[in-house]
């Protein structure tokens, strides 16, 4: 193929040649002369190529003039007139036709956080509560939440949403009122405004940076010294249990609320090893069982994280305003712990027994403690046993 595509091209090239000046004789008007030699002379104009020197025609080279361009006229300015005359269209029409409002800005859950009675399908359908991962993602034991799939995708069924969410809502609330301290964690990047606002609502703490594991399980050692506050029934501070708060051991949530699960696996693995309850959004990738109150949902959308975030918060805030309505009509809804009752008795005592010394020693007489009188009785009765067993006498 190579050899004969190159043979067809070498014959062309050489058949182009004479077959050109071939008919350049045949179309010369004037005989060739033969020259002396008998050779005719190939460097007649005649015989030559007319592209050898080719000569414009005679039309580019005459020189052309392009007409003179007409000046248009100046236009009147008329801005002042037109803005004039848009204003009277505006004022005529302004109020013709429908009025367009914005039905959802982002920061509105924020502004005007939705409580647990405002827990609809269609809420959480507008926050993307449904979407959830890829079907190759998914975990089996979140097959009784999954309602099916479109295109792919699981979609979780948001009646299963909305009765979770409102189990958890009553969690959150009736720990509240307890007097109960409870956890927000969100540490994914956007989180930060949502876990600050629920906390704010329910008037607990929260945490959106990397948990430091082993802040409940060795909190001994991690959380020493944490500045601590005694409060009373109606949330005021008491003064006289600073030696208490120096001497015991630091606070753990008693109950933690995770918008993350997939990223805070330590802290609720601590969670389960000390009986601290949790409540987690479960997406279709997520175990379950991690949690022990599960809200299915998706946590890879903010808007529906701060919809779950904003419904806890709120349900927090109630538990605490009921808390406090009961404490001023004298219903304590909490117990006080045991080791807080000991350190009460044990300062009550040693008061009574400061009061009783201050008061014998304005009489003039000593005053002796009821250990110091516990003692001297049990040394009268052991020496008394003691020299009647070594009296022979006796014996």
């Amino acid at each position: 193929m190579i050899v004969r595509d190159m043979g067809v091209r070498q014959a062309r090239k050489a058949l182009a040649a004479p077959l050109r000046k071939a008919c350049l004789r045949a179309l010369s008007t004037q005989p060739t002369q033969p020259t002396p030699t008998g050779v005719v002379d190939l460097t007649e104009p005649t015989l030559q190529s007319p592209n050898v020197n080719p000569q414009p025609p005679s039309i580019f080279n005459a020189k052309i003039r392009a007409p003179a361009r007409k000046k248009k006229p100046a236009a009147p300015d008329t801005t002042v007139a037109d803005y004039k005359l848009a204003l009277e269209v505006k004022n005529y029409i302004g109020q013709v036709g429908s009025r367009v409002e914005r039905t959802y800005r982002p920061g509105d859950v924020f502004l005007n956080p939705p409580g647990p009675k405002d827990v609809t399908l269609e809420l959480l359908m507008a926050s993307q509560a449904h979407m959830g991962h890829h079907a190759s993602l998914w975990n089996p034991a979140n097959a009784r939440y999954i309602y099916g799939i479109r295109q792919g995708i699981h979609i979780i069924s948001l009646e299963e949403t909305a009765a979770h969410l409102r189990r958890a809502a009553r969690v959150v609330e009736e720990v509240a009122y307890r007097g109960g301290l409870i956890l927000f964690v969100g540490t994914r990047p956007g989180q930060t405004q949502i876990v600050t606002q629920a906390a704010k609502l329910a008037r607990a703490c929260h945490l959106f940076t990397k948990w430091t594991p082993g802040s409940i399980t060795n909190s001994e050692v991690i959380l020493n010294g944490m500045p601590m506050q005694m409060l009373d029934e109606h949330d005021e501070p008491v003064e006289g249990f600073n030696r208490h708060l120096t001497e015991r051991r630091p606070l753990i949530p008693d109950l933690v609320v995770c918008l993350n699960p997939m990223e805070n696996y330590v802290l609720l693995h601590e969670c389960a090893l000390v009986n601290v309850p949790t409540i987690g959004v479960i997406d279709t990738n997520a175990e379950p069982t991690w949690v022990t109150y599960a809200i299915p949902a998706n946590d890879d959308s903010l808007r529906c994280l701060a919809v779950i975030g904003s419904v806890l918060g709120r349900a927090g805030q109630i538990g605490h305003e009921r808390r406090i309505s009961d404490a001023k009509k004298g219903i304590v809804s909490w117990k006080t712990p045991l080791d807080v009752a000991k350190f009460m008795a044990l300062e009550r005592k040693k008061a009574e027994q400061q009061g009783k010394a201050a008061t014998e020693a304005s009489q003039g007489r000593p005053y002796v403690t009821e250990e110091d009188e516990a003692g001297f009785d049990t040394g009268f009765q052991q020496s008394h046993t003691t020299g009647a067993r070594s009296n022979p006498e006796l014996d």
